[in-house]
């Protein structure tokens, strides 16, 4: 297998430094930093942003479940105070 050793990396640092100038190359080194540091803060933020649409879509179905549950208690609540209603005009008529 071709890996990339000790004497590689020197010819590609000699050949960096040829092209660009030993003035520039803290320029690119804060460069290159920043960009993975930035690369790595983006995902970060991803992954919070796609954590939080999971979490969402589960809080509003539980939120629904529980709302159809106290509209069912209340239909059935009114329910009994009608049948109720009823049953005490027929024992006063």
């Amino acid at each position: 297998m071709m890996g990339i050793g000790f004497p590689e990396l020197m010819i590609i640092l000699v050949i960096i430094m040829i092209i660009f100038g030993a003035g520039k190359l803290p320029e690119i080194g804060s460069a290159f930093g920043n960009s993975i540091k930035n690369f790595k803060k983006s995902m970060k933020e991803a992954e919070e942003i796609q954590e939080a649409a999971n979490i969402e879509p589960t809080e509003i179905e539980a939120d629904g479940d529980n709302s159809e549950l106290v509209k069912e208690e209340a239909t059935e609540e009114s329910a009994e105070d009608k049948t109720t209603t009823q049953e005490a005009e027929k024992t006063t008529t």
